[in-house]
């Protein structure tokens, strides 16, 4: 384009004027512009773009695009008339598709009579601009000879020069002006055929510019277009669906839904509608200066594109989850249904549903990118927007890479949702997998089979959908429903990531007959062989009896559950161990051996034997531990590797520190006796003191029966020592009060056990032997055979005794009778008090919720431990129950729901006692990492439980072992 000049960095062709035509009105601007090369002009021929004749005195296409800043205000209307050579638009702050009264101005040799509009009208498109408070009407220069008479009865005017007498009405597009066809063009009053552009502009026009521009022109009209269409169809969202739902009467969605149904369904659809009406009134404004000819609307969608991004990324990512709450409505609600079938027929959305207006704006800016790379080679190569076109092309394409996680994180959260609503559990059975949790996901999920010979089955082959959450492994049986619904029911009970181990993915394929297709007589005995791919999964604390081979249709397949199960593992247990509600300290490591795996030991080793019991204590403010083995009882400063044997005792069963009466209570051999806890502590500093210590001693219980066991807590105001004696064949239950020395440290080794205790209350008879003795509240309960006995102490001769769980019912409940069958099969270890008004019986298998007084809860609901428990400790919230090899944390409100799993090796629970100022802290042992000519290592390990983090109320259950750090592990989404 040689001799071209530019105005504001911008292009302004002009046309070639044959000799002898005619000047333009403005003859003299300072701006001289060089001719725009047309091909094969005939000899004094000038286009006739506005309805001219050759040799008009109006301004030829003289065209001026100055940048657009969407953050300008309209500026008031001009005096008098700007000619179309200049361009006077200035963006609003919101959207006009046209400026007001007074701004559209025309050339002064433009017609100023024109015919009436015809009545060319389309409910689709039009009348969403009618009678809405919020619809969209364009404004449009009032008087004869404008658009707005379509919308105005009486339109008064003063204009002498203004025909009375309309002109005949064009009976097709070639017959209106071009102005005119603009004008209706973007007030939606074309027909659809002539919404083209090269329909628009007259012939000789076309073959002027040549094809390359034709083109170009054509998909620079389909940009206003398309812009317009999408702002329309937008718009009809609110004024087809939202305000009729909104406004219902009566109510199609119940009224304390609605908002959050409205809310979720069409999220921040108005917040985008804005930034396009404003981006739409600077297309048209362009348009309106610049057509036919428009050199660029790159800029305008630049400056809109930097401003949207934050409301298309948040309506992108959340369209599945709108998408699933509609159709989940649909399933749920007949009004709703009928609602949304009489919007459909509602001429101006055309027979589309509301699934296609909501996935508008996640289609509308790939599409607008498609149509600006089209225009970026269409664009000659001196043209400006060969430097604007590759930067909004890029922005565009960024963004829409950006956004694609997000919307798979939402697919696969309606997925999620989609699978939770179809789960059908085993009655009775309480399972807690958190699907509430907005962490909760689905990581993977498709059809396994697998292989379950029987003796009416050999092949045995079974299909099951498998789904990988992050936190469960799910194995179901689906059920196609005639409704076109689906159901799973869980076969085998969810398998916690904590416990899922993977076996062997590199097996040998094995063919699966499969049926001749055709359905025919002969289909059992005409088939074909499908091979198929196994591997295999299992429980960690039950490898033989949960141990699942399952087959994948595919090497491929086979390789992909791989690596879902492979991440999966990987990122829950860093999100376990940046969220422990107990961590782990080692207070000792190599101080207690016994025989290990070392076929020969050193001369000198020394095995104490295994741990069995310890408990801390204070004195003097210093911390100390005193640990039992089968060596005896032995004392150190807690973080000293120094240990001291204070008592031969060996193994003593039980051993408690009644810190705030100076007590040392041991259980050895049936008998239990009291020592002084400060006169232990001397020991380690000075061992002559041993004697005194020794001296100590009371005998409190022993002499006339075997003490079984002993156990100390509060009840009331009172610290009671509980301890349960066997006489033969009858058991009793004493309790004892512990009573503040006097000022003898040292009474004598045959002084009386009331020295210390009093009896408290009466002895208390049970029919058989019991195992374990839980301190509550007011009472206690003792741990039986038959159940849980709840004694109070405070008037054991006048209690009315109680056994619980109450399952007296049974008889006339399927439920109560199905949980009486397995807590008669359970061994009964105690309770956990959830609330005020309910409790939780701990078995060594499950548990069972039970009222204040003593009935299940729950509907006769229970939990199934993943492990044999073998003890257990109670901390806030959370239950904690030992086995062998593993720790359970359980979150006992929230139906026994795991929240943490520690893995070990041959665990033992050592103290867990809550009197005294150390009874929140909680010991176990397990086999040590020491392994070698010495002997096996115990470690003992101290439990200590994290605060919660001050965050927001979705993230309040996030645990830390400090509370700095709040936003600590957000980069990490942990």
């Amino acid at each position: 384009m040689q001799g071209m000049h530019y105005y504001d960095n911008r292009p302004h062709p002009h046309i070639n004027i044959p000799p002898g035509a005619r000047p333009p009105v403005n003859p003299t601007s300072p701006e001289s512009y060089a001719p725009y090369a047309f091909e094969d002009l005939p000899p004094g021929f000038v286009p006739n773009y506005w309805g001219m004749q050759n040799g008009s005195s109006s301004s030829l296409l003289s065209v001026h695009s100055p940048r657009y800043h969407p953050q300008q205000e309209f500026s008031d209307p001009p005096s008098r008339p700007h000619s179309r050579s200049r361009s006077v638009f200035e963006p609003p702050a919101e959207y006009q598709a046209f400026p007001s009264e007074g701004s559209l101005y025309r050339t002064t040799s433009h017609r100023v009579t024109h015919s009436p509009i015809p009545s060319i009208h389309r409910n689709s498109k039009s009348d969403a601009y009618i009678g809405s408070p919020n619809s969209y009407v364009p404004d449009i220069p009032s008087g004869r000879g404008s658009p707005a008479s379509s919308y105005h009865e009486e339109i008064p005017t003063n204009d002498v020069s203004v025909v009375t007498e309309p002109e005949p009405e064009p009976t097709s597009i070639e017959d209106l002006d071009p102005e005119e066809a603009l004008v209706r063009f973007q007030a939606t009053n074309l027909p659809d055929r002539d919404e083209e552009w090269y329909k628009m502009v007259p012939k000789e026009a076309r073959e002027a510019l040549g094809d390359r521009e034709v083109q170009r022109q054509s998909v620079l009209f389909e940009v206003f277009k398309s812009e317009r269409d999408y702002v329309h169809d937008m718009e009809l969202i609110e004024a087809v669906f939202v305000d009729p739902l909104r406004n219902a009467s009566p109510p199609v969605i119940e009224p304390h839904r609605l908002q959050g149904f409205l809310s979720e369904v069409f999220w921040n659809l108005r917040d985008i509608l804005v930034h396009h009406r404003r981006m739409l009134g600077a297309l048209f404004a362009r348009q309106r200066d610049q057509h036919p000819l428009v050199q660029s609307v790159a800029d305008i969608i630049l400056d809109t594109s930097l401003l949207w991004r934050d409301e298309y990324e948040s309506y992108i990512k959340h369209y599945p989850l709108a998408e699933a709450r509609h159709r989940a409505e649909l399933k749920r609600s007949q009004p709703y249904r009928d609602f949304i079938q009489k919007c459909s027929q509602d001429p101006r959305i055309r027979k589309r549903d509301l699934i296609t207006f909501l996935s508008r704006p996640v289609t509308r800016l790939p599409r607008l990118s498609l149509v600006l790379e089209h225009i970026h080679k269409l664009t000659d190569a001196d043209h400006p927007d060969l430097e604007t076109l590759p930067l909004l092309l890029i922005i565009l394409s960024d963004f829409i890479k950006s956004t694609q996680p997000g919307i798979l994180a939402a697919e696969s959260k309606v997925k999620f949702w989609d699978l939770g609503e179809s789960l059908v559990y085993q009655k009775g059975e309480i399972i807690d997998m958190d699907f509430y949790d907005e962490a909760r996901t689905l990581v993977y999920s498709g059809p396994l089979s697998r292989r379950q010979r029987s003796e009416t089955d050999w092949h045995g082959w079974n299909d099951y959908f498998v789904a990988l959450l992050d936190n469960f492994l799910l194995l179901t049986r689906e059920e196609k429903r005639s409704n076109g619904t689906c159901r799973r029911h869980v076969s085998s009970r969810p398998l916690p990531l904590e416990y899922l181990r993977l076996g062997a993915f590199d097996g040998a394929s094995e063919n699966r007959k499969v049926g001749a297709e055709d359905g025919g007589i002969l289909q059992s005995l005409r088939f074909k062989a499908k091979p198929l791919f196994p591997f295999t999964v299992y429980h960690a604390a039950s490898k033989a009896g949960r141990r699942y081979t399952l087959f994948a249709s595919s090497e491929a397949v086979r390789q992909k559950w791989k690596d879902a199960l492979d991440n999966a593992l990987a990122v829950y247990r860093a999100r376990q161990e940046a969220n422990q509600w107990f961590v782990l300290k080692t207070l000792d490591d190599g101080c207690f051996r016994s025989p290990g795996s070392q076929p020969a030991y050193s001369s000198g080793a020394r095995f104490s034997g295994k741990v069995t019991n310890a408990v801390p204590f204070s004195s003097s403010g210093k911390n100390y531990i005193a640990v039992a083995c089968s060596a005896g009882v032995f004392v150190a400063v807690r973080g000293d590797a120094k240990f001291t044997r204070v008592l031969q005792f060996s193994n003593p069963s039980t051993m408690l520190a009644l810190q705030d009466f100076n007590k040392f209570v041991v259980l050895h051999e049936a008998c239990l006796y009291s020592y002084s806890l400060d006169l232990m502590a001397r020991v380690i500093r000075h061992p002559s003191s041993l004697k005194s210590f020794e001296a100590s001693m009371e005998k409190i219980a022993g002499q006339e029966g075997s003490v079984l066991l002993a156990r100390s807590g509060r009840v009331g105001n009172r610290i009671l020592l509980i301890y349960v004696v066997k006489k033969l064949l009858q058991v009793t239950v004493h309790t004892m009060e512990a009573i503040h020395p006097g000022n003898n440290m040292a009474p004598s080794r045959h002084s009386s056990a009331a020295q210390s205790f009093r009896p408290f209350g009466g002895p208390f008879y049970i029919p058989k032997d019991a195992h374990d003795v839980t301190p509550l509240v007011k009472t206690i309960a003792v741990s039986t055979e038959k159940g849980i006995i709840i004694i109070d102490p405070t008037n054991i001769q006048k209690s009315v005794v109680t056994i619980v769980p109450d399952l007296s019912n049974a008889a006339d409940s399927p439920l109560m009778a199905d949980l009486k069958t397995r807590c008669d099969n359970a061994r009964p270890l105690g309770l956990v008090r959830c609330d005020a008004d309910e409790l939780l019986v701990i078995y060594d298998t499950m548990g069972c919720y039970i009222t204040k007084h003593g009935t299940p809860s729950r509907a006769c609901g229970y939990i199934r431990w993943e492990v044999k428990v073998t003890s257990f400790a109670h901390r806030g919230e959370n239950v904690l129950l030992f086995s062998t090899e593993f720790i359970e944390v359980r979150n006992v409100k929230n139906g026994g729901r795991i929240v943490q799993v520690i893995e070990g090796k041959d665990i033992r629970l050592l103290h867990a006692g809550p009197a005294g100022s150390n009874g929140d802290t909680i010991l176990f042992s397990q086999a040590g990492k020491k392994d070698d000519k010495d002997g096996l290592s115990d470690d003992i390990t101290e439990m200590i439980e994290t605060r919660a983090l001050a965050r927001s109320p979705s993230t309040a259950t996030t645990r830390s072992a400090t509370s700095a750090g709040d936003n600590l592990w957000d980069e990490w989404d942990m």
